[in-house]
């Protein structure tokens, strides 16, 4: 008896060991030497860096003296150092002051071996890290602690993304049922419960642990404010003060935002979504704790992972919008981040959109019924909320999504602005680098996938009248600012009236749209537009808005190919309608009557070297554009997006380092691009 009792304790262990190794430790040990830090040297071995011939670095053109007009500055808002705890579980070591060296234009070497660098130093930076983080690991450099502390510590340290996925599947949670029969695409309202201050494995272990990680956690926001000052130089590099707030969502969502404020008078903690449940009570507590000589803006990102929570009227937690609420998302958020390494967020084909042009950067189909993850939502894109704002206009009497554009990378590699397609060194430490790495995916749904979904972010530019922390925040907070996928396009984009049939090559319609009209971001009345000369037949265009577009290719990357015009507007029922044509063709081609495109200039790469095509493309666009559609008293808005001729995607990149034939899955180009911030046209403003 006693031997079958003995025998079975003695299977049960081993069943028990068994299911503890299938599950815990065989997937860690697989992770380690598939992701980990320790071999990387043998991956990188595998390529051959010098197959890529990258334009040479050069010191940034800094403008002398402030100007008026307005002078064109490049910069990061969105990035990850060591100091994010998912940074450093994916293999990042790379600190705070190594991103602000990386900005000035220092080379680094990333987790996975390969050299990071800009070709160009940068203007302006935020390092954003999680404030759910701060104070977290603070500690676990000291001695005395725990047997459990250390263990929580080692956890917290450890460079293994199977400890990140396990860590974060408690907190994301399941994805709720949806209810099929509501229309697809549609936000569901979602009652969630916060995370409590203490959750992280470091934070409860020891006596004293929770009150411990509070008080590091302000020390660390100290010393965070401290370093940004440390390199800030005025004219030369900005560091705009930051963080990011990332409140966390089912199957990989999200719906995070990134602070930025105006000088170094913050509050004295960051506040997380440890401290508040959603971004209203964010608003309101950044103000309530701002104190006097204290201002901040907020910046919404990934709205296509937000599984339509963005452009919804319900905040995280279920709560729905007041009228107060919409006001103060209107007065604290006047940007969103159309563009960064998960992905474009401007629209989705079959999303209410149905240009082509949809499908940069985007991975995602439309939802099907009773879908809430991993779709394509009707209210989870830019365009599809600048809607939603028109609409909001007509039931509130004002527009609380009247947002600005600004790009980013969201890398976790301390690398702000390495946004180049031939530098690429993945997003996410050692887990994307080196270049096998980031080629190899096994994830059925290509939104988890880094070869399919992946890109390397793009860029942030303001028009400012000098390089200082007040005149970068405020272009931002005034929205004269616009994002770009990575190159350097120079972007100028008015509206205003008065200049039916001016020459774009002669007149200086750049300070007559400055006195009559309005640049990226403004709100301008529609009835402005109503003084319009006369044409040729001495009728006057009275209700017809005109627009001036000037841009330049980046003098490191390939010609630009064409300029585009996205129009929305809403209708006398309530119907929201939008509209794209192209407004600027190149090499003299013509934009066609009937499908209001330009033809194809015939510009290619090969792909053997990823040399794009010369001959083709321009340096400089321009376009004067009326909205000959245009009706009386139409609230509409208006963007402009550029095109760049087709350059190799990352991928391909890659693949001519490591000799393989790029992967089919993806494409082999891309056509990287500018969007303007919109300008509102809207009667009653």
């Amino acid at each position: 008896m006693l031997k079958k009792i003995g025998l079975g304790i003695l299977l049960l262990l081993v069943a028990i060991f068994a299911l503890i190794w299938i599950k815990i430790v065989a997937p860690f040990q697989a992770a380690a030497e598939r992701f980990g830090p320790e071999g990387a040297a043998r991956d990188y071995a595998l390529q051959d860096d010098s197959r890529i011939v990258p334009p040479p670095p050069r010191a940034a053109t800094i403008p002398t003296a402030p100007n008026a007009n307005g002078n064109l500055y490049w910069g990061e808002l969105h990035l990850h150092t060591a100091e994010s705890f998912d940074a450093s579980l994916f293999g990042t070591t790379l600190g705070v002051e190594d991103a602000y060296r990386f900005a000035r234009g220092e080379a680094l070497q990333g987790p996975g071996g390969e050299k990071m660098r800009l070709s160009r130093p940068l203007d302006f930076v935020a390092i954003t890290d999680h404030a759910e983080g701060f104070g977290t690991r603070t500690h676990c450099a000291d001695e005395g602690l725990s047997v459990l502390e250390r263990a929580a510590c080692w956890l917290a340290n450890e460079p293994n993304p199977f400890i990140f996925k396990t860590l974060v599947g408690r907190i994301r949670g399941e994805a709720p049922l949806g209810d099929a029969s509501k229309p697809a695409g549609i936000y569901q309202r979602t009652t969630r419960q916060p995370l409590k201050p203490g959750s992280f494995p470091t934070c409860r272990f020891g006596e004293g642990a929770l009150e411990r990680c509070v008080q590091n956690a302000q020390r660390d926001w100290q010393r965070y404010v401290e370093l940004a000052d440390r390199y800030y130089e005025p004219g030369k590099l900005t560091t705009l003060v930051g963080y990011e707030f990332s409140p966390s969502m089912p199957n990989m969502g999200k719906h995070h935002r990134n602070v930025i404020f105006r000088s170094n008078v913050v509050p004295k903690r960051a506040l997380s979504s440890l401290d508040v449940p959603n971004a209203v009570e964010l608003w309101k507590g950044l103000e309530a704790t701002c104190g006097d000589n204290c201002d901040f803006l907020t910046i919404p990102h990934n709205s296509n992972k937000a599984w339509g929570l963005t452009y919804s009227r319900y905040t995280w937690d279920g709560q729905e919008y007041s009228e107060a609420d919409w006001r103060l998302r209107q007065e604290r958020e006047p940007l969103t981040e159309i563009y960064q390494i998960k992905g474009a967020q401007e629209c989705a084909l079959g999303v209410g959109a149905t240009d082509e042009e949809c499908a940069f950067g985007q991975v995602f189909d439309p939802c099907e019924p009773g879908e809430t993850t991993g779709c394509a939502f009707q209210t989870g894109f830019v365009r599809q909320g600048l809607k939603i704002g028109l609409a909001l206009d007509q039931s509130l009497g004002f527009n609380p999504l009247q947002v600005g554009f600004i790009a980013a990378t969201d890398s976790h590699n301390a690398n702000p602005g390495d946004v180049e397609e031939w530098d690429f060194p993945g997003a996410v430490g050692s887990v994307t680098s080196p270049a096998v790495r980031r080629l190899t995916s096994t994830e059925t749904e290509p939104f988890k996938s880094h070869l399919q979904f992946h890109t390397p972010g793009g860029l942030a530019a303001v028009w400012a009248p000098e390089n200082t922390r007040e005149a970068i925040f405020d272009a931002l907070a005034r929205r004269e600012s616009y994002a770009t996928s990575g190159p350097r396009i120079a972007l100028r984009f008015y509206a205003g009236r008065g200049n039916a049939g001016a020459d774009t090559a002669t007149s200086d319609l750049l300070t007559h749209f400055e006195t009559h009209g309005g640049p990226m971001g403004s709100v301008l009345n529609a009835h402005s537009a109503r003084e319009g000369k006369a044409d040729a037949n001495g009728e006057a265009h009275a209700t017809i808005p005109e627009f001036f577009v000037w841009a330049a290719s980046d003098p490191l990357d390939a010609p630009l190919q064409r300029i585009q015009m996205v129009k929305g507007w809403i209708d006398d029922a309530g119907q929201t309608h939008e509209k794209v044509v192209d407004i600027a063709c190149t090499d003299g081609l013509q934009v066609d009557p009937e499908t209001g495109r330009c033809p194809n200039n015939g510009a290619h790469v090969d792909l053997a070297t990823c040399q794009f095509s010369e001959g083709s493309g321009a340096t400089e666009l321009k376009a004067l554009w009326r909205d000959l559609d245009y009706a009386v008293d139409q609230t509409a808005f208006y963007y402009v997006r550029v095109l760049m001729n087709p350059t190799c995607r990352w991928s391909t990149y890659d693949a001519i380092r490591l000799g393989r034939t790029p992967d089919p899955r993806v494409p082999t180009t891309i056509q990287e691009r500018a969007w303007s911030s919109p300008i509102w046209l809207d009667p009653r403003h």
